[in-house]
């Protein structure tokens, strides 16, 4: 491993920016908060934005974490992050969602999914809150089964199948998704209780198994149109998701 050369000054720095938190086996790294303004429709919005990696070696000192990412290609696999408004640790009042990321929606702004919408509009929703916090899950990508995969989905989706059917059909489950490493870094950054922005029940029952504190739910549905009614009545039909108002789910 190549050893990297650092002033003190930088170390320092860096030093005060990271956290390890411990897992049954390995550790995450949490590194932050760093000042984000953020473009929310056209207004400027200071969030805090917290970035975290997860390593099965556990590594003691800043310099250690510093001479691993030299070969550790960390571009070559996404990283989740947290963006945080408001006084998240302190105050009485918080929403948070958990957001699987979603290249097509996000980026894109597709309407084939909600995906683009829901994280904006859990954006709009925790600044009028006054604070919370958006986790945005890099390896969610699909459900859990990847940008290829979810091309390949995509595919069959355009030829008659379903979201479930066509995941199901490459080999996988409906739900691939996994929240542990999420609820470790909010349980880090909150004690205090939360609201999750959710349709899903899954989410909810992750955050009650782990011991998080959870006093409630707020719904997200929106931006329903013909390009993803379909989708929409599949997660509820099938994936379980809580209805939404105007959406009819006896439509197959």
């Amino acid at each position: 491993m190549n050893q990297i050369q650092i002033e003190s000054k930088a170390l320092s720095l860096l030093e005060n920016k990271i956290k390890r938190i411990d897992k049954e086996e390995g550790a995450i790294y949490l590194v932050g908060p760093i000042q984000l303004p953020v473009n929310l429709e056209g207004r400027t919005v200071n969030f805090k934005w917290y970035c975290w990696l997860n390593s099965e070696e556990v590594m003691n000192d800043t310099k250690q974490i510093i001479d691993h990412l030299s070969s550790a290609n960390l571009a070559d696999a996404q990283q989740s992050s947290v963006l945080v408004y408001g006084d998240f640790e302190q105050s009485e009042e918080a929403l948070i969602r958990f957001h699987s990321i979603c290249h097509t929606g996000d980026i894109f702004g597709s309407k084939r999914c909600d995906c683009g919408y829901q994280l904006r509009q859990s954006m709009k929703m925790i600044e009028a809150n006054g604070s919370g916090a958006i986790f945005y899950l890099a390896n969610h990508e699909g459900r859990g089964i990847g940008l290829f995969s979810k091309a390949m989905a995509y595919v069959l989706q355009e030829n008659g199948y379903d979201t479930v059917e066509a995941n199901e059909e490459l080999g996988f489950a409906d739900d691939m998704r996994n929240y542990d490493d999420a609820i470790l870094v909010l349980k880090e950054l909150r004690n205090k209780p939360v609201t999750l922005i959710t349709n899903n029940p899954k989410k909810l029952d992750a955050l009650t198994k782990a011991g998080a504190n959870l006093i409630g739910r707020t719904p997200l549905w929106g931006d329903i149109s013909s390009y993803n009614e379909r989708y929409l009545q599949t997660k509820v039909l099938k994936s379980g998701h809580l209805q939404a108002e105007g959406l009819n789910s006896n439509d197959k």
